[in-house]
């Protein structure tokens, strides 16, 4: 029966969810269909491995930095007196699901903090913490730049300008969340409303929601400033909805699995409260990975299929896909108007992110487009668009293995397989002639006078 009821779960789950036609449908219906197909695939991923591979990673590198980042949150925190207040409370949360345990490492954690005096490190140490801080991050962009199927980091001069900038407005937004929070429940007036009921009972309610709006905030902001590309905040926030509720809940189930895990003290004594707190960063680094490929494919829904397939486009549709991000660069310079970016380019061609982005790439190692400073980056030519022919376009594509040239030098000479080839060439050099980049842009006015 067990047997039989698995079987049935998996051919729901692998082929009958995916032959559903939504358009019937109505609007909540859909909703669960897609709902159960993009919960599937994010599962699917999970179980591949390389989410976990990273949230390990994540947690060593936590473990180095914890310290450094929290010095520079304190000592901004400290201008205002409130260090105390808002440091401990939010390490107390984090670890709640350690239970005493988790006190114990907030006590040695903040007292690390205290010690660190910013102030007397001199400029050569100061430097060193924030690059510190930086690397971490970056490491943490690395991740979601993976599962955004991103391939270029951040420069150099935008980490230390994006990341330095949040670690130093982060601590006075929540200073500034706690004082009117605080100053709206002081208020007299607010204070006479709240003694009248429905009100104070509703308003004690979303009180008490209030840690789980803050948690699902926090995710829904790394979604969408953390990843080197534009995220949709509906996208961020429906990953940073499931992540909130799914770390509230693994919090309440951890909390439960350190009642119970004498044992493990038992075995590991005082070297336990490190290793409760190593699973623990693991858990919450696997959950914020989670809610990011959440992310992902409810912005691009086209990756979301029963089995994961990968998209190899033969040499034929690779040169097209090269020539149309060309002339869309092309005539949008050409006609002064807004450059493209990935996600536009995206949209626009209506296909997968991976071979947009690698055609991006392609003619980026190619001298032919440049990115902007803009964020996210935007593309241009890279030079007047009169003078790139498009030989060079088609040339571009059937060198991208350059490596293959190694190859090209050890084989023999076969006459009657070599005059084909030149034929070949000569052909596309004939087709192409002398023609650039701006006869390609300027054909599309051509055809529509002659339509």
């Amino acid at each position: 029966m067990i047997a039989d009821t698995r079987k049935k779960l998996a051919g729901f789950l692998t082929k009958k969810v995916w032959e559903i036609d939504t358009g019937p449908l109505g609007s909540f219906k859909t909703f669960v269909v897609k709902l159960i197909r993009l919960l599937y695939v994010a599962i699917r991923e999970f179980a591949e491995g390389q989410l976990t591979l990273r949230a390990m990673s994540l947690v060593y590198t936590t473990l180095l930095s914890i310290v450094p980042m929290l010095a520079i949150s304190f000592s901004v925190l400290k201008a205002f007196g409130v260090h105390n207040e808002l440091v401990e409370p939010f390490l107390l949360k984090f670890l709640a699901p350690l239970g005493g345990k988790g006190e114990e490492i907030t006590v040695q954690i903040i007292s690390f903090v205290e010690n660190m005096k910013v102030g007397v490190l001199g400029s050569l140490g100061l430097g060193l913490l924030l690059y510190t801080v930086v690397s971490v991050i970056q490491k943490v962009e690395k991740s979601f730049n993976y599962i955004w199927k991103i391939k270029r980091s951040r420069s150099l001069a935008r980490r230390f300008s994006d990341y330095v900038s949040v670690l130093i407005i982060g601590p006075v937004f929540m200073f500034s969340a706690v004082s009117l929070t605080a100053s709206f429940k002081s208020n007299a007036f607010v204070m006479k409303i709240l003694s009248l009921e429905p009100f104070g009972s509703v308003f004690y309610f979303f009180i008490g929601k209030i840690p789980y709006i803050l948690v699902c905030s926090v995710f829904t902001f790394l979604y969408v400033f953390l990843p080197n590309t534009k995220v949709k905040f509906t996208s961020a926030l429906v990953g940073g909805v499931l992540a909130g509720i799914l770390w509230e809940t693994a919090g309440w189930g951890f909390a439960s699995f350190v009642v119970s895990s004498t044992k493990y003290t038992a075995i590991y004594s005082g070297f336990a409260i490190v290793l409760m707190f190593m699973i623990w960063l693991y858990v919450s680094w696997t959950i914020l990975l989670v809610g990011a490929q959440v992310s992902f494919y409810h912005q691009y829904p086209r990756y979301l299929s029963a089995k994961k397939e990968s998209l190899n486009l033969n040499n034929r549709l690779r040169e097209r896909l090269v020539f149309m991000v060309m002339y869309l660069i092309g005539f949008n310079y050409y006609r002064n108007r807004a450059p493209w970016t990935l996600h536009s380019l995206v949209e626009r061609l209506d296909l997968p992110l991976d071979p947009v982005n690698d055609t991006i790439s392609l003619l980026e190692r190619h001298s032919l487009i440049l990115e902007t400073g803009d964020d996210p980056p935007a593309y241009l030519p890279a030079r007047d668009i009169e003078t790139i022919p498009l030989k060079e376009l088609m040339d571009a594509v059937r060198l991208v293995n350059s490596d293959t040239s190694v190859i090209a030098l050890h084989l023999s000479p076969l006459p009657e397989v070599d005059h084909v080839m030149e034929s070949v060439d000569s052909a596309i050099q004939e087709s192409l002639h002398e023609k650039t980049l701006k006869d390609l842009v300027l054909s599309s006015e051509k055809n529509q006078r002659e339509q």
